[in-house]
């Protein structure tokens, strides 16, 4: 998905730009990158972090950074700060989202000439720098930066780092957060809240959807009010937030308790562990164990100094021995035991399948598993959510094909009282050789979160979009 991060201070921002973009690490992405403008111009560094912590890659870099305004990302493979000179003069940006239609906004540039885009790998096009065409387009930077959210179909939450200011601006239906924070003498923005109170910043205020700001060390200027239709990815809190973050004022680790315990509410399997799949999981689980009031336990411990997010590589072989090697279970709390796991979710379901087969080698008695959101039916076009190539690796579609429905209604299969759901979830389970395998219901999902469900991007588990 991405993370960003900005900091404009009255003395040297460098430092709050270094930690604060560090606290995105967790998105578990693949390039690092910080920029910092000064009265020479800009600054700037990128690095490959897919298997090296940001702080290692940028920490010397760091004291090469120098001035008030700051960028800086955690980008989901693509180059990012940019720099980039135009009619509007010299800027950096970084953006987080996902251009669902960047081909045809490509070829719509290349209609008008004087164009060119950068290569990358598999012929694409850099997200980033197609933003930055779209934005000299017009004859303003907040101008560009709504042409930006009326043309992308997608998502695009955005940071620009000009000779004026900041330039902060959130995706147009507010799929993913932007949060001001303030201390005396600076001001900072962030994805994710759990970058601020370390350093000094009380959360100021959220941004609406679709709002644009220019944020400078004196204040934030509202250059576009925020629109009336939000669609907050719900995925924030079931995963990919970082627990002592909160959205819309709204904390993710208290969610995922709240998730846990409704999961517990709608069980009556007699278990004698609830344990969580780290890391997410484990929050879900302690939901469900204080409900139920069963012992929560780590049958497993998750190796991190050196192992990396199993989601990352694309490679479903390379995925698959990072997720082996990275999970240590622990026999004396495995054998003869009737174990419930809670977890995110169940995305592929062919590193869980591996566990699974594990707890049993170990002595697992039983093996329940709870994922804490529905069965994912369809693919994420909102925000870079997984780098799957095909949404039919989903378990859910996975399983909808082998019972051989060659034209499914996916709202049967998302609707949790229908035959077809119930078919869906028990392919899965004899898939994974689980004892019981029961999703968590929609209705609870949201209710846990606590937004009206309208507010909530769902798209995944239910098909709904916004109308």
């Amino acid at each position: 998905m991405g993370g960003l991060f900005a900091a404009a201070c009255e003395g040297d921002c460098a430092q709050d730009l270094f930690y604060g973009t560090d606290y995105h690490s967790h998105l578990g992405t693949k390039r690092g990158g910080l920029a910092v403008a000064n009265g020479r111009g800009y600054t700037r560094f990128i690095h490959d972090i897919t298997n090296a912590q940001f702080r290692s890659k940028f920490e010397q870099d760091v004291r090469q950074l120098s001035g008030r305004w700051g960028i800086g990302v955690i980008s989901d493979y693509e180059d990012q700060p940019l720099i980039i000179g135009s009619h509007l003069g010299v800027y950096a940006i970084v953006t987080v989202g996902l251009v669902h239609n960047a081909q045809e906004l490509a070829a719509k540039a290349f209609d008008r000439r004087r164009t060119h885009f950068s290569e990358m790998s598999g012929n694409e096009i850099n997200p980033t720098e197609l933003v930055a065409t779209l934005i000299n387009q017009e004859s303003s930077f907040v101008d560009g930066i709504r042409h930006v959210q009326e043309a992308v179909q997608g998502s695009c939450s955005l940071l620009l780092l000009t000779n004026e200011g900041i330039y902060v601006a959130r995706d147009r239906y507010g799929r993913t957060p932007l949060v001001v924070g303030r201390k005396a003498g600076g001001y900072a923005v962030t994805l994710e809240t759990c970058a601020l109170p370390n350093l000094g910043y009380e959360i100021e205020r959220y941004l609406g959807p679709g709002e644009i700001v220019l944020m400078t060390e004196n204040g934030i200027e509202q250059k576009q009010p925020p629109g009336d239709k939000m669609q907050i990815c719900s995925f924030l809190w079931v995963y990919y937030g970082y627990p002592a973050s909160s959205y819309e004022g709204i904390n993710v680790e208290a969610v995922r308790y709240r998730c846990g315990a409704a999961l517990a509410r709608n069980d009556t399997t007699e278990v004698d562990v609830v344990a969580g799949i780290p890391d997410s999981g484990t929050s879900h689980a302690l939901g469900y164990s204080n409900e139920v009031r069963v012992p929560h336990q780590r049958p497993f411990v998750k190796y991190t100094p050196t192992w990396p997010r199993s989601f990352m590589p694309q490679d479903q072989k390379t995925r698959n021995l990072v997720a082996g090697m990275k999970l240590i279970p622990i026999r004396e709390l495995i054998e003869g035991k009737r174990l419930l796991f809670c977890d995110d979710s169940i995305v592929r379901g062919t590193q869980l399948r591996e566990t699974i087969r594990s707890l049993f080698a170990f002595g697992a008695k039983e093996v329940h598993m709870r994922p804490a959101c529905p069965p994912l039916v369809h693919g994420c076009k909102f925000l870079n959510f997984s780098r799957s190539k095909s949404e039919l690796d989903l378990a859910g579609r996975k399983a909808i094909q082998e019972l051989g429905d060659g034209s499914p209604d996916l709202g049967e299969y998302a609707d949790c009282r229908s035959a077809k759901h119930c078919a869906m979830v028990e392919r899965i389970r004899r898939h994974l050789n689980l004892t019981t395998l029961k999703y968590q219901r929609l209705e609870d999902l949201v209710a846990a979160i606590g937004l009206p469900k309208e507010k909530l991007c769902t798209y995944c588990w239910d098909g709904a979009e916004l109308t």
